[in-house]
């Protein structure tokens, strides 16, 4: 698969999660096989591009791979200004959001706010499209609800005016993301379309993906709250797609390893009690399998040493492959 004059490695890419997909997680699950992995959102709004939030969330040094990087807003000058911005930092590509359902960014008729209004839609694509020299992506909803799904009028403006692929979640803004994804609408505009099209939503297995490829006909598959807790997804699916054989699951000493490995670039990235509190969340979705009462997320959520985040880490997954080893002893 292509965009603009880079080719991906494979067809699966890490969708963009705010609060998520942060420069220790994205380098994880390209390692892990993604072909692409996206930014967290970035405000258009430069006020707030000194916070150490958009600090972190422009922080690409000694990120392999292409670097693809989302922006997010409502005027058309902001956004072309995000746009030069990030490419100075060192995006190879920038990625439009017209997906987000989130309530804060709707009211400011950005994410997918913007789909009722398609003069808007052009409006700003244009103006990114026109701002930098290199590919601009669009992400985007089926619509902004069941009424009115007009993704394929969308995907016909991206790709009239410059988009170079287009990722497609196949819910609208109204659902949020309640229910189940629809793929038919996705369909639709991979027919419409010429450009790569990208389809997002409820790919949580090799099987799901390969479904979805097949109903939609779509060049590759972005993946999100699928890859939360689990970067192996992206290697399984890789395997899965090009043999029709499923990868064993990871085992307890490679979850042990990578998490470890997770967390401490978290503690890395992010300083003092920042790093620790953001490690919380990929731990919870860690061991969600794992530590079915909850137990142990609570334990560890009262820690707010990065030492002992990892010692506790330690000491969990040795119960664990303790608990492993007794249940498949044989009987006396």
């Amino acid at each position: 698969m292509r965009i603009g004059p880079y080719t991906l490695d494979n067809n699966l890419m890490l969708a963009p999660m705010a609060g998520v997909t942060d420069r220790p997680f994205r380098q994880l699950c390209k390692r892990m096989g993604a072909g692409l992995v996206v930014s967290e959102m970035l405000s258009s709004n430069p006020l707030v591009w000194n916070t150490e939030k958009s600090k972190h969330r422009m922080d690409h040094s000694g990120e392999i791979g292409i670097r693809s990087v989302q922006i997010a807003g409502a005027e058309p000058e902001l956004m072309a200004n995000a746009a030069r911005l990030n490419v100075e930092n060192g995006a190879q590509i920038i990625d439009i959001n017209m997906g987000c359902p989130a309530k804060k960014v709707n009211k400011k008729l950005a994410g997918s706010a913007l789909l009722q209004y398609p003069e808007q839609v052009e409006a700003i694509i244009c103006a990114v499209v026109a701002a930098v020299d290199v590919p601009v992506t669009l992400k985007i909803r089926t619509g902004w609800d069941t009424d009115n799904r007009n993704g394929v009028q969308i995907a016909k403006i991206a790709q009239d005016n410059g988009i170079q692929s287009l990722a497609v979640h196949g819910r609208t803004r109204a659902c949020m993301y309640k229910g189940e994804a629809e793929y038919e609408t996705i369909r639709l505009i991979k027919q419409a379309v010429s450009i790569p099209v990208v389809a997002n939503g409820d790919i949580t297995s090799p099987e799901k993906a390969l479904d979805v490829l097949n109903k939609t006909g779509a060049d590759g598959v972005m993946i999100g709250r699928g890859a939360q807790g689990n970067p192996w997804i992206f290697r399984e699916i890789q395997h899965f797609l090009k043999t029709g054989e499923n990868l064993p699951p990871p085992s307890l000493s490679e979850q042990h390893q990578v998490l470890s490995e997770h967390v401490n670039n978290v503690h890395g990235f992010y300083s003092g009690i920042t790093g620790v509190r953001i490690a919380r969340k990929h731990v919870g979705w860690y061991l969600a399998e794992h530590d079915t009462d909850r137990q142990f997320r609570k334990q560890f959520n009262a820690i707010e040493e990065a030492d002992e985040q990892l010692n506790a880490l330690g000491r969990y997954f040795q119960s664990l492959q303790a608990r492993n080893t007794h249940d498949v002893s044989p009987a006396a």
